[in-house]
């Protein structure tokens, strides 16, 4: 295999066995498996815990019936695969977009504005009028950090972290202010109608029609980045930015940009179905760091498009399962994060993410955008 990398300006030619890397997916699934089913018993046996009892509490919580796998797992899974396949795409483009949190609120907020709508709030097409509205909002969230980036050189990752705190407060706000429910006693908003809720899609459980629209999301996403010329485009600036730029003439800050707004749109999306399939009412809190749950997801589907779904469904099980661990058996639902820390930290020791690039892509990217603005001047 050869590759050219313009920004080295030299020829470089790799040549690796056909089979090669093949495995690596097996490896990594089974260090995940081993490090849950060692992992957490070790860990409770360390804290003083009935190893045995909460671990049982923990499979029955996730996986231990079917209304624990699709009112609890899948349900808990559809607002994660959104935003890691939010985070996914960002990172694929070189683009470092923290807020996926924020884009997350926002998008349950505008959700939930469109929802309470005269007009719309008791069509049947405003389930769906409200998943638009929260991509839409989450995807001009983004746009602020993109813009700060492509116009001032704002590094994303402190643009989008603090806009978390900005979408955090502005939900404060709205939910005591317009959109506070009508008796102004609780800091929320009003419950919306019945026909702006998202159908169920088994009888007898919560599980919601915006499951399939995560995993048709996550497939539609894998098509486009491997089979289309924007997918190229994306994870050509994300290999390399220099090497885009001048070997592709591909523009960089538009492809970032459009990376940027899109994985936005994506967590707006996942702030959207939450509300209009499970908690029908905007509050605080409404999240419980789903958007930072997403970063997670992301590496450890190593920024895999159909990953993104089998780590979104563990994560899923865990968080459903550690609420049951809590619950059934007195252990804090925090020693399930640890092990996930754990886990993921040792992945990413194993197998360094590249996002298909040389070290340097970061300071590349940048570099890149930069050039491609003073020439563009």
């Amino acid at each position: 295999m050869i590759w050219l990398w313009p920004s080295s300006l030299q020829l470089q030619i790799v040549l690796r066995p056909r089979f090669a890397g093949q495995s690596e997916p097996l490896l990594r699934a089974g260090a995940v498996l081993a490090g849950l089913v060692v992992g957490i018993p070790l860990l409770l046996t360390m804290l003083g815990f009935d190893a045995g009892q909460a671990t049982m509490a923990l499979v029955r919580g996730s996986i231990g019936s079917m209304y624990a796998l699709t009112s609890g797992t899948l349900v808990r899974a559809t607002p994660v695969i959104l935003t890691g396949l939010s985070v996914a795409i960002a990172f694929r483009a070189g683009v470092f977009n923290i807020g996926a949190e924020g884009q997350l609120l926002v998008g349950a907020a505008a959700a939930a504005g469109a929802s309470l709508l005269p007009g719309i709030r008791t069509s049947h097409a405003s389930p769906w009028i409200a998943l638009a509205a929260g991509g839409v909002a989450g995807g001009a969230w983004a746009g602020i950090a993109a813009f700060l980036r492509r116009r001032f050189r704002v590094l994303e990752v402190i643009s989008t972290i603090l806009l978390n705190f900005v979408a955090a407060n502005l939900v404060g706000f709205l939910v005591r202010g317009a959109l506070q429910e009508p008796l102004h006693i609780y800091p929320q908003s009003a419950a919306i109608a019945l026909t702006a809720r998202l159908p169920r899609i088994l009888p007898g459980s919560r599980l919601h029609a915006g499951f399939l629209v995560a995993l048709a999301a996550a497939g539609l996403a894998w098509w486009v980045i491997r089979y289309t010329a924007a997918g190229f485009r994306l994870r050509a600036v994300g290999a390399n930015a220099d090497a885009a730029r001048i070997a592709g003439e591909i523009n960089v800050a538009r492809t970032t940009t459009s990376a940027f707004i899109v994985s936005g749109a994506l967590a707006g999306l996942a702030g959207a179905i939450e509300l209009t399939g499970v908690t029908f009412a905007l509050y605080e809190n409404i999240s419980p760091g789903y958007g930072y749950t997403g970063i997670a997801v992301a590496l450890l589907a190593r920024l895999d498009a159909l990953g993104v779904i089998a780590s979104g469904l563990l994560f899923g099980a865990l968080e459903a399962g550690a609420s049951a661990m809590q619950r059934d058996a007195g252990v804090p639902s925090v020693v399930v994060l640890v092990v996930e820390a754990l886990i993921i930290l040792g992945l990413i020791v194993a197998w360094p993410l590249q996002m298909g690039a040389p070290s340097g892509n970061r300071e590349g990217a940048v570099a890149g955008e930069r050039r491609a603005q003073e020439e563009g001047a």
